[in-house]
C-alpha cells in the first residue's frame, strides 16, 4: 500500500514538473479556488431552546488542463474537510475527501476523442461509527479507490464532457485491521484489495444560470461485470456558487453516493453557507 502512495505522489510531481516546463508555450491552463465556509449559532436564556454550535468547512478545487494540437489532458484535484462542534458533545467530522481525476484524450473526429482516465479517492482523517464514536471504521487510505481504463471521450468544451470507458479496472484498498473479523467496503475478510472489472461513465457539466451564479455537476457511474452488474455505483456532486463579490459567496454543495459494497442505501451530504473565496 505504501508503494501505491509513492507512485501516486511521483505521478503528481511529474505532472507538476511537466506543467512548469510547458507553461512558456501556453499549453497549460490552471485555475484553483480555496473556499472557507463557516456558520455558528449561540443561545443565551433563549426560551424556545437551542444548542450552541459551530461548523466550518474548507475546500480546494484545482484544475490544470493541457492542450496541444489533437491532445487534451484534463486534471482536477478536490480536497475538502469539515468539522462541527455542538456544545456538550465531541467534535465531529462533516466532510473529508481527497479526489484526483485525470483524463487524457487524442482527437478522433468532431467532438470525439480516444481516451484514458484515472480516478483516485480517499480521505484524510479517521471515521467513526455514528452509533459508537470509539469504533474506528476508516482512516487515511482506508478505503482508497482507484479507477482506470481506456475509452471514448465526447468533449464540447472544458465545461461539458462525457467519458465512456467499457473496460475499466477498479481497486478498493483497505488496511488489514478492517478486514480481520469480516469484510469491509467490499474487501473480503483477511484481504486488503478488491479488484473489479466493469464499465464507467464520467460526466462533467458546468454552466452559469444567471449573473454570478454558477452550477457544477460531476457524475460518476460504474457497473462491475464480475458481480451484480445491475447494481450500478453512483457518485453525484452538485456545487452551486452564488458570488457576492470578489471574495465572498454563498455556496451550496450536495453529494449522493450509492455503493452497495460499502452501504446498502444512498449516502448523502449537504453543506450550505457563506464562503470566503481565494483564487490561485
Amino acid at each position: 500500500m505504501k508503494k501505491l502512495v509513492w507512485v501516486f505522489c511521483l505521478v503528481t510531481i511529474g505532472m507538476s514538473a511537466q506543467q512548469t516546463e510547458t507553461d512558456s508555450v501556453k499549453h497549460w491552463t490552471r485555475k484553483g479556488v480555496f473556499t472557507l465556509l463557516a456558520n455558528q449559532s449561540s443561545f443565551n436564556n433563549w426560551l424556545a431552546g437551542g444548542q450552541n454550535n459551530f461548523a466550518g468547512n474548507t475546500n480546494i478545487n484545482y484544475d490544470f488542463n493541457y492542450k496541444n494540437g489533437d491532445w487534451n489532458w484534463d486534471n482536477k484535484l478536490i480536497v475538502a474537510y469539515g468539522l462541527t462542534k455542538i456544545k456538550g458533545e465531541d467534535t465531529k467530522k462533516t466532510d473529508d475527501r481527497i479526489e484526483f481525476s485525470s483524463l487524457l484524450g487524442k482527437k478522433a473526429s468532431g467532438y470525439w476523442f480516444y481516451s484514458a482516465f484515472l480516478n483516485f479517492k480517499t480521505q484524510m482523517d479517521s471515521g467513526f461509527d455514528p452509533d459508537d464514536q470509539t469504533l474506528k471504521i476508516s482512516h487515511f487510505f482506508s478505503p482508497a479507490y482507484f479507477q482506470f481504463g481506456p475509452g471514448m471521450l465526447w468533449k464540447k468544451s472544458d465545461n461539458l464532457k462525457v467519458n465512456i470507458a467499457p473496460a475499466t479496472s477498479k481497486l478498493v484498498i483497505v488496511h488489514d485491521h478492517f478486514t480481520e473479523f469480516g469484510s469491509s467496503f467490499g474487501v473480503e475478510q483477511g484481504k486488503t484489495i478488491r479488484y473489479e472489472l466493469g464499465a464507467a461513465l464520467n460526466a462533467y457539466y458546468k454552466f452559469t444560470i444567471m449573473e454570478n451564479v454558477t452550477v457544477e455537476n460531476i457524475l460518476n457511474l460504474y457497473s462491475n461485470y464480475l458481480e451484480d452488474a445491475q447494481n450500478v455505483d453512483i457518485d453525484y456532486q452538485l456545487n452551486i456558487v452564488m458570488k457576492i463579490n470578489k471574495y465572498l459567496s454563498t455556496n451550496f454543495a450536495f453529494q449522493t453516493i450509492y455503493d452497495d459494497n460499502a452501504f446498502r442505501g444512498f449516502q448523502t451530504r449537504q453543506v450550505i453557507g457563506v464562503g470566503v473565496n481565494a483564487s490561485f
